[in-house]
């Protein structure tokens, strides 16, 4: 393949519906917290609705991989989540209580999380496998591109007067021309769907290095809890208080903006640097960056200085993670096997994101982020020496 020859119209309809996508996602995010914060609610609700939503993302993913396992066209099914993500999204503007609330970011993120594995195998299987990094990489940067764009239009239109409901519902428009991108662009190989019966459950049908590799992801996810939680810190740390809405909003979301910016900038060129080299190594390194910023964010949240250095480093560690696990997956699993693990996956990293969410949230509610952070960085220690012992491991059996 020439060195652009991989990106062909399905790529892009893929990158590009990503993008969308996550135009309007982070448009709601963006303003969730302090929406949440003007309805009288804190860190904790926040923690406990993303939480749940991590849980029923972690659950959806894992839905998403054995449906792709099971049937032949998996487009349309990934065109259904999209669509789910983007109407319970908006129709959180329409709520007001906790609990709808709750269950509405579910809804959207239940979506969000089956068709993840759907996509993720429709990108697999568009190019080789020597351009699996470069492919996630791209992928990711759009995604990350999206997260830079959409909380910079929820910005403008708050500058511009637009009350927070009204964002929430502009969230629609991106959101369902992603699904059109996906629909109509994105192409698909058939493929012939697993047969049922012995043979097929999960430990059966994947190999053991899978589940190993597996094991470090959960527990590095343990502490790579959800990195709303910066909104949150950056407006407690520029001191804005609920009665200050707006310029809370302003500064608090463009310090964010500049965590998914740096993350944008990275994916590409990590996912290059995959390709040409051994990619655990790389992803135990990005592992270490997601240790040394939850260490920032133990001993130094309060100063906005050492926040704007952890939301930066936040954003190089989430592009090495966010890439080059999904690329080592597809290395290490043949074409029938990869959307079952890509769902089981992305279980194994919502599970871990839903536990730290929630002590997180619980620990900062009770003023205590040196101990949220602080338990954050020991579970991503452990997940660091897990991962570089298997990446020891495997260097030795190719020797």
């Amino acid at each position: 393949m020439g060195d652009r020859s991989w990106i062909t119209r399905g790529v892009a309809g893929i990158v590009l519906a990503t993008f969308l996508s996550d135009v309007s996602h982070e448009m709601s995010t963006a303003v969730l917290p302090l929406y949440l914060a003007g309805l009288g609610l804190g860190p904790a609700a926040l923690g406990l609705m993303e939480g749940i939503a991590d849980f029923l993302v972690s659950i959806s993913k894992l839905a998403g991989g054995a449906v792709g396992h099971r049937v032949r066209r998996k487009k349309p099914w990934a065109t259904l989540g999209y669509l789910v993500t983007v109407l319970a999204t908006g129709a959180m503007a329409l709520v007001n209580g906790l609990g709808a609330l709750v269950s509405l970011r579910g809804s959207a993120w239940f979506g969000r999380g089956f068709r993840g594995p759907l996509r993720d195998y429709l990108l697999g299987d568009a190019v080789e496998p020597t351009h699996f990094g470069r492919a996630y990489g791209l992928e990711r940067a759009g995604d990350m591109l999206g997260a830079v764009a959409g909380p910079l239009l929820a910005t403008l239109l708050i500058w511009a007067g637009t009350p927070f409901r009204a964002v929430i519902l502009w969230t629609l428009a991106p959101g369902l021309l992603a699904a059109a991108a996906l629909f109509f662009l994105a192409t698909e190989r058939e493929s012939q769907p697993a047969a049922g019966g012995e043979g097929h459950g999960f430990r059966a049908t994947l190999p053991r290095r899978f589940w190993v590799f597996l094991i470090g992801v959960f527990l590095y996810g343990l502490g790579d809890f959800s990195r709303t939680f910066l909104i949150w810190l950056a407006a407690r740390a520029l001191g804005e208080d609920s009665g200050a809405m707006t310029a809370s909003f302003s500064l608090a979301v463009l310090l964010y903006t500049l965590h998914n910016l740096v993350s944008a900038a990275a994916a590409y060129p990590v996912g290059r640097l995959g390709d040409r080299w051994p990619k655990l190594p790389i992803l135990v390194a990005g592992y270490g960056m997601g240790v040394g910023t939850n260490l920032i964010l133990a001993f130094f949240s309060g100063s906005v200085k050492w926040l704007a250095g952890a939301t930066a480093l936040s954003g190089v560690y989430i592009a090495v993670e966010e890439t080059l696990e999904k690329a080592v997956v597809a290395d290490l699993l043949p074409r029938e096997l990869r959307s079952l693990g890509f769902g089981i996956l992305a279980f194994a990293n919502s599970a871990g994101d839903m536990v730290s969410s929630l002590y997180v949230g619980h620990l900062l509610e009770a003023n205590r982020p040196g101990r949220a952070f602080g338990i954050a960085a020991l579970f991503g220690l452990v997940g660091v020496g897990w991962m570089a012992a298997t990446s020891r491991r495997g260097r030795r059996r190719q020797s």
